[in-house]
């Protein structure tokens, strides 16, 4: 009787490079979570075969329309994937998905809860035929417990996870500005992957890993939980200011730039007293004697920095801040940041093609030297559904492949 089958026997034709070549990853995915990990795989080199539904695809690609009539979202989430479009619920879609999962390495979903199972792509079914395979599930709330069926966005997790309680000003809880939850489930799947691959090549053995946006997210929020648990108060909502440290915080100069600070010891307190507010008497205040006074009396000494920073132009105050050794950045936006001068002396810019013409986008942030240059990996975002054709003929040729294999192999 032959071997099980392995998916390195059909292993894709693929010119990619980088320490993930050869990988191949099939994704069932939308939206952020899943995506954000697959993308991260992609840039690294592996082969990320993204199915979509036919005709609309990921929801994501609808979101708007302002990167050349592409959405930000899925220009952002999906470059160097290849789109396949397969209805998975259909008997010829469904073969085709199977065949697929054949021939993977890794398996990610971000379905509704129990889609996977339903399609006989769950690890249960798979863990017996697919004994390398790796697996990983992304959902709102897990795979048990009585929030298991619900619907997950965001700022409902945002919500759930007690961040809106600490974010914003005392008057108004705000969301953060970005997909956080969804951002720091995919990056837990993408470091759970990796770990899988790494006990893989040791045992043999896939792995089945599971990811929650609310357990992801809650992981993040342990300080705040810790201070709260055991300190009997919730950090308070201190807008762009700290809320554990003071001065932390942005202050506006006379010539309107918007400097943020930030002191983290009682050197640095009173180099700031010092050379940057000029009033070595505050380090006699018993107001501002220690971090946790200074805190108490944020309001005392947010003004006393206001009025200093507010004498001040932009570079006088960056000179003193440089002059005392405080760490200090400017409040960027968003095209400031697009050119940001650090970024551009680095090359972390690269351009990239897309459905729309070149694109410009960084590149991945974890450099490996040994490498070569990041910029040569950045591979395309793909059209819905622009693979389809390639990638099934790949598997019909494997298909035929693996049948001429089986006639030659003695049958007990």
């Amino acid at each position: 009787m032959s071997e099980p089958h392995s998916p390195e026997d059909d292993r894709a034709p693929d010119s990619t490079t980088g320490p993930l070549a050869g990988l191949v990853v099939v994704s069932l995915e939308q939206a952020v979570a899943a995506p954000f990990a697959t993308r991260q795989l992609a840039d690294l080199g592996a082969r990320v075969i993204k199915i979509e539904r036919p005709g609309s695809g990921d929801l994501a690609r609808g979101y708007d329309r302002t990167v050349h009539g592409m959405s930000s979202h899925f220009v952002w989430l999906n470059r160097g994937k290849e789109s396949v479009q397969i209805d998975v619920r259909s008997p010829e879609g469904n073969r085709q998905l199977r065949d697929l999962v054949d021939r993977a390495d890794v398996l990610v979903q971000n379905l509704a809860p129990g889609a996977a199972a339903r399609l006989g792509i769950g690890h249960t079914a798979l863990a017996l035929s697919h004994p390398r395979l790796i697996t990983c599930d992304i959902s709102g709330y897990g795979s048990s417990g009585g929030y298991r069926d619900r619907k997950a966005y965001d700022l409902l997790i945002q919500s759930e996870a007690g961040l809106l309680s600490i974010t914003g000003t005392p008057d108004t809880p705000s969301k953060v500005g970005l997909s956080i939850a969804d951002i720091c489930a995919g990056m837990y799947a993408h470091s759970g992957i990796l770990t899988a691959l790494l006990k893989r090549a040791r045992t043999g053995r896939g792995s089945q890993i599971e990811v929650s946006m609310l357990e992801a997210l809650g992981d993040w929020m342990g300080y705040a939980e810790y201070y709260t648990r055991y300190g009997g108060t919730a950090p308070a909502r201190t807008g762009a200011s700290h809320a554990t440290i003071a001065p932390y915080g942005p202050f506006v100069t006379r010539d309107g730039q918007t400097i943020v600070l930030g002191l983290q010891n009682e050197r640095e307190w009173a180099s700031f007293c010092v050379t940057v507010l000029r009033r070595k008497d505050l380090l006699d205040d018993s107001r501002f004697a220690g971090n946790a006074d200074r805190v108490s009396h944020r309001a005392d000494l947010d003004e006393l920095v206001r009025e200093v920073a507010g004498s001040l132009s932009g570079k006088e105050l960056v000179n003193r801040l440089e002059e005392a050794r405080i760490a200090h950045a400017r409040q960027r936006g968003m095209r400031e940041f697009s050119d940001h001068p650090q970024l551009r002396e680095r090359g972390r810019w690269a351009s990239f093609d897309s459905p729309v013409g070149p694109l410009t986008g960084l590149i991945p942030p974890v450099t490996f030297h040994d490498e070569g240059d990041s910029r040569s990996r950045l591979r395309p975002v793909p059209a819905l559904g622009e693979h389809t054709e390639a990638v099934l003929t790949w598997l019909s040729s494997s298909r035929a492949g693996t049948r001429e294999e089986g006639a030659r192999c003695p049958r007990n």
